[in-house]
């Protein structure tokens, strides 16, 4: 049961990294570059993103981490690196809290975003921006915290699990 306990832990952590990693990047890096943009620009290339992003290599980084969360705090539960489970409980929470807000609140603003048409004038697509634009990028900076915060938590869950499987086999 630890070689599952230390493979549930790892996945969860690469998946948390790699949502920490995309969010954190839109946040430094995509969001202000396209804040320098005409609204044309920026509608339209928010919703190529917005589109191509749905795709296994997102999806599966991003659902996974849940269910081996909740598969690792049922072991930690069980006995199996006891001292990790306040630590995956939390990094569940934050990695949960952080998907909510993705769908409660960056989604439909992508959803919304996607309903403006192609060859919407500059007035639309100004309404449109400004409709989007700042609630989407304080959402992400949200979630992009939360999942970092998330990885913290699984990246001391997995060094605890590390001292206790070592102490075992000392």
């Amino acid at each position: 049961m630890r070689a599952l306990q230390t493979t549930t832990l790892l996945a969860a952590t690469v998946g948390a990294a790699l949502m920490a990693g995309l969010f954190c990047a839109f946040a430094y890096a995509v969001m202000p570059g396209l804040s320098r943009t005409d609204d044309r620009a920026f509608v339209q290339t928010m919703r190529q993103i917005n589109r191509a992003i749905i795709n296994g290599w997102f999806l599966l980084p991003f659902l996974l981490p849940l269910p081996l969360l909740v598969l690792a705090t049922v072991l930690a539960a069980k006995g199996h690196s006891p001292g990790t489970l306040p630590w995956i409980i939390a990094a569940l929470a934050l990695y949960l809290a952080a998907f909510v807000v993705t769908g409660t609140q960056n989604v439909p603003l992508n959803d919304a975003l996607d309903k403006i048409p192609a060859n919407a004038g500059s007035d639309a697509l100004r309404d449109a921006r400004a409709a989007f634009e700042d609630g989407w990028v304080r959402w992400n900076t949200v979630r992009a915290v939360l999942h970092t915060a998330s990885l913290g938590a699984l990246l001391w869950a997995v060094h605890l699990h590390g001292v206790a499987v070592r102490e075992l086999n000392a």
